[in-house]
């Protein structure tokens, strides 16, 4: 896009610019500003800005873990006034979720009032509420007043704020972080803090170490909600390798024993950030769509804890399936993303591996330790430098009285003084020492502000012997202070003693210290076979002519009297059992599935075959049979074309069906029979009958067919198959069976016209 031309009209203010350039610098700024100062944490202390400023604000406030509690509103009110202009409601959400113990691994915030529930219930309102720092929340603070960090102004240049915490812990694993911003995202499990400690201890001895001995030190995440990791080994390996991955993370369950052979399974963790209730209100909506037939209820009696009761349809019911089960269709199994995109020194985003967080953070508790050090160096010269000029005035303390009571200008008569030779004094000279350092030429305006400030109480001897103590201390202390910043090795001798009192404070020796994730090994969860879902029962399966189907309990007499409704008539009815699948194939050669143990009871007419299934209102019910899934049909239309096809090929996944038998025009699907022998047997409207070897039809999964018999007019009327050694049987009009042996005169090859029928088949053309 070209630029613009001046406008002369324009003011001399207005700036012409290309559109994309406008748009495109105001996009990516705000693109950096939601990175950088919203959604993605920094890898030094694992919070982002909102958490930083909160955390800092309650130190401000001396919310300290041992003292009282304040309002949820004044800590928000001072977070948004003074360090985060954004709303006061994203802040208080913040500030909750760092006190939920199901949110956080090591919660930061220690919470008085309704901070939510793992049901998904919202905390109070913030003027409800109240907050107080955690022992966690002052372990990221530790060292904040030594110049252990650095400080920036705030958004209006009133104030400072820190720009990272110090972090004594390796928070941005222990307590996790998820995050949204602009082309990037972030979503961190937390982890255990004695297991992350520990890697870091291994890291410092060995920096080049492999992630593979990483991961013996940190086999996982360690969800505050517990539950059981089911991921391979080697898939966590390559997560923590990559920074990208995913966790199969499982409910914890057991087995009660009810007595008396019953059952029931009782959940006892649930995965991270599944909401309990979102959850239950799930199963038992598979439930009630019987999409679960072994689980027949499901209860809530938690309090404290968690206790979800699973309640089975039978004691024959196997715990595992149903569990497996329920894993596949529910959210008692999860699958946690892992994406360890964080800030790398507050500045770069970047996908980082479980080393490179690690590290990041180490170097970040070296440079705390190093400037701690400093800070300390410099309060250690200043002390030394004031205690030099106590001890000068103690050598000299009758001149320093005398020039205090008689100058005009005390301050600057001690500055100009010659402190060279002791003066006069109440002890010998022999007492006499010269501190290495001490203000031979004179005081310095700090040591002369400082003896004018002493008290009086202190001109004791005791004080000056208790400060030639304090001396002596300091320059041990400023001695060692030296050593460290100049050895590399101290410093991370002394990271690992730092590291080590935090794993002893916070690790898993103390309540709430343990890890709560187990692991386990699984593979994937197969689709559970119905026939393991449901009890077996005997039923009886019952259609009418016009398509209303039902089950009847057990397997009643099949000559028994039916009722149906007016103008319709009983045509199908045969045993089955509830575990069975019956097939449906209509008139326009698609084959329909129905579970037995979903169709309705036999007390009433039962439903329309069509409300269960898609089958057109043009079209009828060839056949109704249970699944043999090892059986062969044959299938056939009325213009005598037909083929075999697979029992387990026709079995239809949705309720459309499936389409096996191609017919157009006028055809119609008309036979459909399980095969039973050698041959194929066909008679035509025209009576005509013809026999041919069954192994001269194609076996095909859909399609037309073959042409089984030819007319001259006229089309198919019924086919069977047979054992050519047996006979061909059919039943006579009185219902007796007859069975013609002799067949030479009707065989032939598929495709011939065939014979006149024999005497004695039946006038409507059927075998």
């Amino acid at each position: 896009m070209s630029d613009l031309p001046d406008d002369p009209n324009m003011g001399a203010g207005n700036v012409s610019e290309t559109l994309r350039r406008a748009i495109g610098e105001r996009y990516l700024t705000y693109a950096l500003s939601t990175i950088m100062h919203r959604a993605l944490p920094d890898a030094r202390d694992g919070l982002k800005p909102v958490h930083r400023r909160i955390l800092y604000v309650m130190s401000r406030l001396r919310l300290a873990p041992g003292g009282g509690f304040l309002k949820s509103a004044k800590i928000s009110g001072d977070t948004m006034g003074d360090f985060h202009p954004h709303g006061d409601a994203a802040i208080y959400d913040a500030m909750a979720r760092l006190a939920q113990d199901f949110n956080m691994r090591y919660p930061l915030v220690d919470g008085q009032g309704n901070f939510g529930n793992i049901d998904g219930d919202n905390p109070a309102a913030s003027r409800y509420t109240e907050a107080r720092m955690t022992e966690m929340a002052q372990a990221m603070l530790e060292g904040l007043a030594e110049d252990s960090v650095d400080f920036r102004d705030n958004y209006d240049g009133r104030l400072t704020e820190p720009v990272v915490l110090p972090a004594s812990y390796p928070n941005l694993l222990a307590n996790g972080a998820a995050g949204i911003a602009v082309g990037m995202a972030t979503n961190i499990p937390p982890h255990n803090i004695e297991e992350l400690i520990n890697a870091c201890l291994h890291l410092i001895k060995a920096p080049n170490a492999r992630d593979e001995t990483l991961l013996e030190h940190v086999p996982g995440p360690d969800f505050p909600t517990g539950g059981v990791i089911v991921e391979p080994p080697e898939s966590i390996l390559e997560t923590y390798r990559t920074g990208r991955g995913s966790f199969r993370l499982r409910s914890k369950w057991i087995t009660e024993d009810l007595g008396r052979g019953q059952w029931q399974i009782v959940v006892t963790e649930i995965p991270f950030q599944v909401q309990k209730s979102k959850l239950i209100e799930k199963i038992a909506d598979l439930i009630g769509q019987k999409k679960i037939p072994i689980l027949a209820d499901i209860r809530d009696e938690s309090a404290e804890d968690i206790r979800v009761v699973l309640e089975p349809k039978s004691k024959n019911v196997d715990p595992d399936v149903l569990m497996n089960t329920l894993f596949r269709q529910s959210d008692l199994e999860i699958k946690f993303s892992l994406n360890m995109n964080v800030l790398i020194d507050g500045l770069t985003p970047k996908v980082c591996s479980l080393k490179d967080v690690l590290r990041a953070f180490l170097d970040h508790r070296r440079d705390v330790l190093q400037r701690r050090a400093r800070h300390r160096l410099e309060k250690i010269d200043h002390r030394l430098e004031v205690l030099e000029g106590f001890i000068t005035a103690f050598l000299n303390l009758d001149r320093v009285i005398d020039i205090i009571r008689y100058d005009d200008d005390p301050k600057a008569a001690l500055m100009r003084e010659d402190w060279s030779a002791p003066h006069a004094r109440a002890t010998s000279e022999a007492d006499y020492v010269s501190p290495a350092g001490s203000a031979e030429d004179g005081l310095t305006e700090v040591q002369v502000d400082a003896i004018l400030n002493m008290r009086l109480r202190s001109l004791r001897r005791l004080e000056e012997m208790e400060l030639r103590d304090e001396y002596d201390k300091l320059l041990e202390e400023r001695a060692g202070l030296e050593d460290l910043l100049a050895d590399e090795g101290l410093q991370w001798n002394r990271i690992s003693e730092q590291l080590r009192e935090t794993r002893a404070k916070f690790g898993k020796k103390v309540p709430g210290g343990a890890r709560r994730t187990q692991f386990a090994e699984a593979g994937e969860v197969e689709d559970v076979p119905i026939e393991a879902m449901i009890e077996r029962e005997p039923i009886t399966i019952v259609c009418s002519k016009m398509g209303w189907i039902r089950a009847m309990t057990g397997h009643i007499d099949l000559t028994r009297e039916l009722k149906f409704k007016d103008g319709d008539e009983g045509r199908f009815i045969f045993h089955a059992e509830t575990t069975d699948k019956l097939l449906v194939f209509g008139s326009n050669g698609r084959f329909y599935t129905l579970a037995a143990s979903q169709l309705p009871g036999g007390r009433g007419m039962g439903e329309p075959v069509r409300l269960m299934v898609d089958l057109p209102n043009e079209a009828e019910i060839v056949d109704l049979f249970i699944l043999q899934p090892e059986a062969r049909l044959l299938v056939a239309s009325t213009a005598g074309d037909g083929f075999v096809v697979p029992a387990a090929d026709v079995v239809a996944q949705t309720r459309s069906g499936k389409q096996v038998l191609n017919v157009r025009d006028d055809v119609r699907a008309l036979v459909c029979h399980a095969i039973k022998g050698d041959h194929v047997a066909c008679v035509g409207e025209n009576r005509k009958v013809l026999i041919f070897p069954l192994d001269e039809l194609p076996e095909m999964g859909r399609g037309k067919g073959v042409r089984l018999q030819k007319y001259k007019d006229g089309g198919l009327s019924d086919a069977t198959t047979f054992t050519l050694a047996d006979g061909l049987s059919w039943l006579d009009p009185a219902g007796r069976t007859r069975t013609q042996s002799d067949l030479a005169e009707w065989l032939g090859k598929r495709a011939g016209t065939g014979r006149m029928a024999p005497r004695g088949f039946p006038r409507d053309n059927r075998f």
